[in-house]
């Protein structure tokens, strides 16, 4: 299995259902905007949180260059979910952004 998405590909993937996007960024990173959509989950409380997510859904982590979401897409997947890391992170991101 792929661990990871371009970000070129999530503007797409996005758009399906059951496809979400976690950004794994700390609350002060994400008020310098965000991928519209996302939920924020900062990393450190994203195993507190996982038993909140849906099993059938489909996630995509992100954050600023991409180590910290590919550590939470291996976290999701080692508790049974569909998880892939935006590849380069935030930096890498050239859509839409909200604060």
């Amino acid at each position: 299995m792929q661990a990871f998405v371009k970000p070129s590909e999530v503007e797409k993937l996005k758009k399906e259902k059951g496809v979400h996007v976690i950004d794994v960024r700390s609350p002060d990173e994400v008020k310098e905007g965000k991928i519209p959509g996302a939920e924020n989950i900062p990393l450190d409380q994203l195993e507190g949180k996982v038993e909140t997510l849906n099993k059938k859904e489909k996630y995509i982590t992100v954050c600023r260059s991409g180590m910290r979401s590919e550590k939470a897409a291996a976290l999701l997947r080692e508790y049974g979910l569909d998880a892939k890391s935006m590849q380069g992170g935030m930096e890498e991101w050239d859509g839409e952004v909200v604060n």
